[in-house]
């Protein structure tokens, strides 16, 4: 695990992880990761995030049952950005959006781009 030392990350310590299935290629969100957790997310396969309001780790969908199943962790040419490919279950967004880019920024607004959206416990 010695490469997570060679990615860049930011003065806080993070970097950004760009989520995507791996089935369709739909980006499901995006969050940080430190290398603690990327560490942690490598050795579980289940995407663990480290929270910047609550200063904690977070596994998604532990408490959800809402899981991330990695596929796979690429790393941008720079080494200072994640791409990791999942197999979600349920949803990605805590709102219960499938993704957390349901809305498009259009002159008349936000407007939502998900027909359904599904109600998470």
């Amino acid at each position: 695990m010695s490469e997570i030392e060679n990615l860049k990350f930011d003065a806080s310590g993070l970097i950004p992880a760009v989520i995507q299935d791996a089935e369709n290629g739909e980006v499901l969100m995006v969050a940080y990761m430190n290398a603690e957790s990327l560490r942690r997310t490598m050795e579980s396969g289940l995407c663990t995030y480290w929270s910047r309001s609550r200063q904690q780790y977070w596994v998604k969908g532990e408490t959800s049952g809402h899981l991330q199943k990695v596929k796979r962790i690429s790393v941008d040419c720079d080494k200072d950005a994640l791409l990791i490919q999942v197999e979600q279950v349920g949803v990605a967004c805590h709102e219960g959006y499938r993704s957390c880019f349901f809305r498009d920024l259009t002159d008349e607004g936000l407007l939502e781009n998900q027909d359904r959206k599904i109600e998470v416990s």
